[in-house]
């Protein structure tokens, strides 16, 4: 299991299919599995965020479902809180083989959203994600880090392919041990 960190336009989304599809697993987006309910649409299309537990045990069923399959996942940004993180470092950080935090300056970000055009992407309900990401990221990847998690991070910019090769890197590709190098 990998996770992708990243504010919204980052990339998590397209970067997360298109790795699974490539490594054979399942991408697994908080946002999409919230959305595909129905049930927080309002909460969403506000900037707002979901419960806590209600994301934790919605998160847990479709991890589990999956990896009883014998299915691996990458998970698009959940953790999104330090309680998130607490929970997820203690009940799958051994399942966790690395997280990546994609970076992307916040001019191409918001390009990158207005392209997209999606109807919970409203400028205020945005900034509202940007100040949440930002106030918990820190404290997400070092709750992560201290349970053994590898963190990296990774330029978002240039062309999907770009950004995709050096995510496959980061995530999935062996580093040799340096005496080796």
């Amino acid at each position: 299991m990998v996770i992708l960190f990243g504010l919204a336009g980052s990339g998590k989304s397209t970067q997360g299919q298109i790795l699974a599809k490539k490594r054979g697993m399942t991408w697994l987006s908080v946002g999409q599995v919230l959305r595909d309910t129905g049930e927080f649409d309002e909460i969403l299309k506000a900037g707002k965020l979901v419960d806590d537990d209600m994301v934790i045990k919605l998160m847990n069923r479709e991890i589990r479902k999956i990896r009883d399959q014998g299915g691996d996942v990458i998970l698009d940004g959940f953790p999104r809180d330090e309680y998130q993180a607490k929970w997820v470092a203690k009940n799958l950080s051994n399942e966790i083989s690395r997280a990546v935090f994609i970076e992307v300056p916040k001019e191409e970000l918001w390009a990158r959203i207005e392209a997209r055009g999606r109807a919970d992407d409203t400028r205020e309900a945005i900034e509202r994600r940007f100040g949440i990401v930002e106030q918990n990221i820190y404290a997400i990847l070092e709750i992560l880090e201290k349970s053994g998690v590898e963190i990296r991070q990774v330029s978002g910019t240039g062309t999907i392919e770009e950004v995709t090769e050096r995510l496959d890197k980061e995530l999935f590709q062996m580093r040799l041990p340096k005496f080796m190098v």
